[in-house]
């Protein structure tokens, strides 16, 4: 990606197809899947290059993603915008409940509950988002995320339910 600041900004980013991970849902484990996105084997998604998410790790039942709050990220009011931190949040909590699927089991978000809890701005440094898994059934699941920026002070928290089913 590359990004100007002066005079006028501008943002320039590029993708990989995603097809190619699409191919993959079904035929790996989440954690498996997940693994080889960190690793490089697999591009992430795009919605990663469109926001500037950083490193991700991946554990079972528990991500991390990060994001280093930009000018790009800001709404009217010169902060981050909340759709961003939702994007954050949704990301890692959905992925924590990613890891814990074998292969032939998919998950869609059911919903996403989020408080904001201070404002972000780029000097905020680089936030750090935490999703873990709290329970795993047969056909759903619960997870919940927590960003928390370079201080180590929380700045948004999230539960969110994921629909488990099985692939064709």
């Amino acid at each position: 990606m590359t990004q100007t600041q002066e005079p006028a900004r501008s943002r320039t980013f590029t993708w990989s197809d995603p097809a190619a991970n699409a191919a993959q849902v079904g035929q790996r484990s989440g954690i498996e899947m997940l693994r080889a996105m960190i690793a490089g084997e697999l591009a992430g998604p795009p919605v990663m290059d469109l926001i500037d998410m950083a490193r991700m790790e991946a554990d079972e039942g528990r991500v991390v993603v990060e994001l280093t709050p930009q000018e790009f990220h800001y709404n009217p009011l010169g902060s981050v915008h909340g759709g961003v931190l939702s994007t954050l949040l949704d990301t890692a909590a959905a992925c924590a409940v990613h890891t814990t699927l074998p292969a032939g089991v998919g998950y869609t978000s059911l919903d996403l509950n989020v408080k904001f809890l201070r404002p972000v701005t780029v000097d905020s440094g680089t936030l750090r988002c935490e999703g873990t898994v709290l329970q795993r059934g047969r056909r759903t699941a619960l997870a919940e995320a927590r960003i928390t920026d370079a201080s180590g002070r929380l700045t948004a928290h999230a539960t969110s339910t994921c629909l488990l089913f099985p692939l064709p």
